[in-house]
Formats: C-alpha cells, structure tokens, sequence
C-alpha cells in the first residue's frame, strides 16, 4: 500500500484517479490543482508516490517534477498524459518521472504503473 499524492487541474480526474487506487488498497492522503500546489503538498505530506498531470496551470507538471525530485531525488513520481503528448512524456521521464499512464485511466494500468514505481 502507498501513500499517494494525486495532481491534476480537472477535479474530475483527481477523483477518478482517487477511485482507482482506493480500490486498489492504496491511500490518497492529498490533492493539487497544479504544478505550484504539487511542490507544496510534496513537502508538507512527503508521500510514498505522486501522480502527476502533465498540462496544468500556473505551473506544468515536468517543471513540478524537476522541483520536486531536485529536492527530493527518490521521489517516486509518475505521470498522466492525454493521447498526443509522447514528447512531453519523455521530457517528463528525462525530468525523473518513473513511469507514465495516459488518460482516459484504465484502472489495470494505473495500479500496475503504482506497483511498477514502488517495486
């Protein structure tokens, strides 16, 4: 089990993500709207994995990615990505991202990414 911090700017998408890894035995214990809020909650919660949106406002998901994993190195993050952003996806695995799963959320390939990172 995880704890895991869960980024995205659609509230819809935080909850269905939320869903998922409940299901899956996993705890979310937060949530950010953007990249800004992500860096915040990482340091305040330090938790075990965050699932990063890749387009947000105020601040993107790869440049949360790289403060995040600037202060903390093992920081296990993977990111969500729609359809279409493959380029944004390797730029957010070279910032250290683990791992990417692309929307709309198969719940088979969101836990196994979860496993995957924390194997």
């Amino acid at each position: 089990m995880a704890n895991i911090l869960v980024v995205d700017d659609a509230a819809f998408m935080r909850m269905t993500l939320k869903d998922i890894l409940e299901k899956g035995g996993h705890k979310v214990i937060g949530e950010a709207a953007n990249g800004a809020e992500a860096v915040e909650q990482y340091r305040k919660l330090s938790p075990d994995l965050v699932t990063m949106d890749i387009t947000m406002p105020i601040m993107e998901g790869i440049d949360a990615v790289k403060l995040i994993k600037r202060e903390h190195p093992n920081a296990m993050i993977i990111m969500c990505s729609a359809m279409g952003q493959q380029a944004m996806v390797v730029q957010a695995i070279q910032a250290g991202a683990r791992d990417f799963v692309v929307k709309p959320f198969q719940a088979e390939r969101v836990l196994e990414s979860v496993k995957k990172a924390m194997g």
